[in-house]
């Protein structure tokens, strides 16, 4: 299960990485500016943010088993479609349906999680299937780039597209049959407590790995010299990293006296890779080092935020908490690729990787003030 798991995550975000990947043959190809490319994940993580908490109120009611199946053969159908786009209009569109998945995505994989498997093991196995999202960013950067220089960019993420339709048959024979749909708690639209300060922390995290996702390809290609299969390998090189970093941290994170504190250092060190970009025009290896830091701090942190909510989740909200604080970092990656893409298009990417690094400075700040209180309540005995 944790290896299905692991794949509905890669495939829930498969269209975003790719379209970060390959983004220096669809400027070209679509003939579609910086801005514009920032725009496709804007339109995707804004129509997840807003469709997340009905998405995680869905699973409560109808069962993860059937919110996977679903979730991957959508996510084929946006591929299938981004895969056929002639032109922006059509690529948003499809862009946008790639929403659904994303919205369904953690709400039913912590949901399978919290069903299946034994709460000592719960830290370790969310960690595998948040390193999902980690895997699809590798395949996006390194063998689809690659078969996108063979056989064309529509080549590739048709083979995205097919391989999806794959791990939703695979899905509907291997996993358990969920129970008779029931009613679900009320729906809830705000977080509270816990849920809301890990949704703002992460929206401030998805603000900076989102600009990171989708220019970092780009900033290599225009300003450090690599060519598109280079260039697409920075992305690789981070998705390994956040596969490394997102088992390593969420272990750690299944002690709960340790994962309070976490979020806070995860950040001081995606501050310091995002710094780290900022120079890298003057010190070029640095980019590479920068996006193993991306990957093993920033990305880490969002996988540690989801065992913090399945430790801390309502009895039967398991779904709808998860979709709040997923809705919360999908408003990050809607808003933080615009304003990056405005200064990408001005050609200053220097002053975008500063602009990241005080994102995570921010959420950082949110990260220890949630610490301290959560510290203080426990002392107090009024969590």
């Amino acid at each position: 299960m944790t290896a299905l798991l692991t794949g509905a995550m890669a495939f829930s975000m498969m269209q975003l990485f790719l379209l970060g990947a390959l983004g220096p043959r669809i400027v070209r190809a679509l003939d579609v500016s910086p801005t514009v490319l920032g725009l496709t994940t804007t339109v995707g993580f804004g129509a997840a943010a807003v469709l997340s908490p009905l998405g995680g109120r869905v699973v409560d009611r109808v069962g993860p088993r059937r919110c996977l199946v679903a979730l991957l053969a959508v996510a084929a159908g946006a591929l299938a479609l981004i895969g056929s786009a002639p032109g922006t209009g059509f690529l948003l569109a499809a862009v946008a349906l790639g929403g659904v998945p994303q919205a369904l995505a953690n709400p039913a994989t912590n949901k399978a999680i919290l069903a299946a498997v034994p709460v000592e093991r719960r830290g370790a196995v969310t960690g595998m299937k948040q390193s999902g999202v980690q895997l699809g960013a590798f395949a996006a950067g390194l063998p689809l780039a690659a078969l996108a220089g063979a056989a064309g960019w529509r080549a590739a993420v048709w083979t995205a597209a097919g391989a999806a339709v794959a791990a939703a048959v695979w899905a509907s024979r291997t996993l358990p049959a969920d129970p008779a749909p029931r009613s679900a708690p009320p729906a809830a639209w705000l977080p509270r407590g816990t849920i809301a300060w890990l949704a703002a922390f992460s929206l401030l995290l998805g603000c900076g790995i989102a600009s990171v996702n989708t220019y970092l390809s780009l900033y290599g290609a225009e300003r450090l010299g690599l060519g598109p299969t280079a260039a697409g390998a920075l992305v690789a090189v981070l998705g390994v990293a956040g596969i490394a970093g997102r088992v390593g941290w969420s272990k750690v994170a299944g002690v709960p006296d340790r994962a309070r504190w976490l979020p806070a250092v995860l950040a001081v060190g995606a501050v310091a890779a995002a710094l780290l970009l900022a120079v890298s025009t003057h010190a070029r290896p640095l980019a590479w080092l920068a996006a193993v830091c991306v990957g093993v701090f920033a990305v880490a942190a969002n996988a540690v935020s989801m065992v913090l909510v399945m430790q801390r989740a309502a009895p039967g909200r398991a779904g709808q908490d998860s979709a709040l604080v997923s809705a919360g970092f999908f408003a990050g990656f809607a808003l933080g690729p615009p304003l990056f893409g405005v200064l990408a298009s001005a050609g200053r990417y220097g002053t975008g990787w500063l602009m990241v690094a005080g994102e995570f400075a921010g959420a950082g700040a949110v990260a220890l003030v949630w610490a301290a209180r959560e510290r203080r309540a426990v002392g107090t005995g009024t969590r």
